[in-house]
């Protein structure tokens, strides 16, 4: 019936009617449909917040999957009212959907939880990052590291470096650990063991140096492997009055996380009081 519309159209419109032909599909299009789904049994569990990100969810899920043969991709898409659950779940991946959002770094945490991999990669929805950036972390894992971090310490040369980026820092002194600089749990990606997500648990995962810290101090292998200069990368979030939104949080976090440590190691954190002879001081 179709080829007898098909004829009748050509003669209508003087064109001729063109044979039906045979389409072979492309070998790079075949290949990409078979990897659009989520392993049965995964090695690495990618975990990917995301909040009104359909401008880049599919570029982020294309280097996620690429990561390893074994790879489930888990997108917790929360307070969207854009289509990324939509170009998510075409992709194949695991969507996790709330309509109100779900807070800094919640997400983090309802991923884990779904997580099925011995190796926990985090990053983010609007982090366009290639597969060959993102496999360092899954290597170190693999190769016994229990929490594997983006080498990335954020700028400190400026006159006025930014609070985060110096309480970062501040808390790796604190922890024994300056050769880490500013490299933290608060900076994707990164990738977890899954001895690592057992000793951590998913709520502290919500607040990033919080894990840090227990992390060190659990004595968990813990190494920034690959530099991702991800400052660069990110989109400048919208101020409130001039101020940065969550940088108060960010900053409370981590000064709960230096409590932490001055409640496991005392309250000197583990470090000398010198020659001081305070018995003196009436």
């Amino acid at each position: 019936m179709s080829l007898k519309h098909t004829r009748t159209s050509a003669r209508r419109t003087g064109r001729r009617a063109l044979r039906p032909t045979r389409r072979i599909p492309r070998p790079v299009r075949s290949a990409m449909l078979r990897a659009a789904a989520n392993h049965p049994e995964p090695y690495v569990s990618v975990i990917i917040p995301a909040m009104n990100e359909a401008g880049t969810i599919a570029k982020v899920i294309a280097g996620a999957r690429g990561v390893h043969p074994r790879c489930e991709v888990i997108v917790i898409v929360n307070g969207s009212a854009d289509h990324t659950a939509d170009i998510a779940l075409s992709l194949g991946a695991q969507v996790i959907l709330f309509e109100q959002p779900l807070g800094h770094d919640v997400g983090r945490s309802i991923g884990a939880e779904a997580a099925k991999g011995e190796v926990l990669l985090f990053t983010d929805g609007d982090l366009v990052i290639p597969a060959s950036q993102l496999r360092p972390f899954v290597a170190a894992v693999s190769q016994g590291t229990d929490v594997a971090l983006n080498d990335y310490s954020g700028p400190v040369r400026g006159k006025f470096p930014h609070p985060v980026v110096l309480s970062k820092h501040a808390l790796n002194i604190i922890l024994g650990r300056p050769d880490l600089k500013g490299c933290s749990m608060t900076a994707v990606p990164h990738a977890l063991s899954r001895k690592a997500y057992a000793d951590l648990g998913s709520s502290l995962l919500s607040r990033p140096p919080l894990a840090h810290a227990q992390a060190v101090l659990d004595g968990l292998v813990v190494k920034a492997v690959h530099k991702i200069p991800v400052g660069k990368l990110n989109a400048i979030r919208p101020k409130r009055a001039g101020a940065d939104p969550l940088r108060e949080v960010i900053l409370r976090d981590h000064l709960d996380a230096a409590g932490l440590v001055i409640q496991r190691r005392g309250e000197r954190a583990g470090f000398s009081d010198g020659n001081r002879r305070r018995e003196m001081v009436r």
